[in-house]
């Protein structure tokens, strides 16, 4: 069974050995549309692996990179260039790009290393996606990121909407071309009053010509779910044969 290290278990030794040695890898997991039922593109996910080739998640990897902005940079560069550089260029790619990493670079937006990454892919192919959370300042990053890469002509998103610990920011919401709703949406599909505020989101979604992706599909019923609430896409381990992964 592939272990999943968690904070506690994310020793000083064994991030630094994953920095060093460049133990990145990627996961494309396909975004589907639920008209034709193909495959519309993929989100790029960070991977990183211990010395035995265990997964190390990437969320306990970055929290532990917040502390020092320059190793952030340097391993969020990183693995752009390899979610990039391995992915399937007839399909639109999404990446999430972070906010902190991103201003770590020193540089206005439009000259920041990510940019010319991006812009070397190809502008209409490729997505960023932005996490809202509780932080106002992200909100404010955001929204100077989203700028940027619109006048490019590049294509944003707002990642984990109606996730209980993010935030949401109008302007945010107001500027992106694709909405992603978060996975949590699924699991509160009972609870009525939740459900109240999640169809506003997507009703002023559509009426402002946004694109609607909904995360955490895992079964036939979270499927018909999606057709319930209207979105335009979905994403999730229900489509688990279709996802791409590349190793370190």
């Amino acid at each position: 069974m592939v272990n999943h290290l968690s904070m506690s278990e994310l020793s000083q030794s064994t991030l630094i050995d994953i920095v060093q040695a460049q133990r990145y890898g990627a996961e494309y997991q396909p975004i589907v549309s639920l008209e034709t039922g193909e495959t519309f593109g993929y989100e790029a996910l960070s991977r990183f692996y211990d010395k035995q080739g265990d997964l190390v998640r990437p969320d306990v990897v970055y929290a532990a990179l917040h502390d020092n902005p320059i190793t952030l940079f340097q391993v969020e560069y990183a693995q752009k260039k390899v979610q990039l550089g391995n992915a399937d260029k007839s399909k639109t790619l999404f990446v999430n790009l972070d906010q902190d990493a991103f201003f770590a670079a020193g540089t206005e937006a439009l000259d920041c290393p990510f940019m010319q990454l991006v812009k070397g892919y190809g502008r209409d192919k490729v997505v960023v996606e932005l996490i809202e959370n509780s932080e106002v300042n992200d909100a404010l990053m955001s929204l100077t990121m989203i700028e940027a890469f619109s006048s490019l002509g590049i294509g944003t998103a707002i990642d984990d909407l109606c996730n209980p610990r993010s935030m949401i920011s109008i302007a945010v919401m107001q500027l992106v071309d694709w909405v992603k709703l978060d996975k949590y949406v699924v699991t509160m599909k009972h609870d009525k009053n939740f459900m109240l505020f999640v169809k506003k989101m997507i009703e002023f979604a559509k009426l402002t010509n946004k694109n609607i992706i909904l995360e955490g599909v895992e079964s036939r019923e979270d499927l018909e779910f999606a057709r319930y609430l209207g979105v335009d896409f979905v994403q999730g381990f229900y489509f688990r044969e279709r996802f791409l992964v590349v190793k370190p």
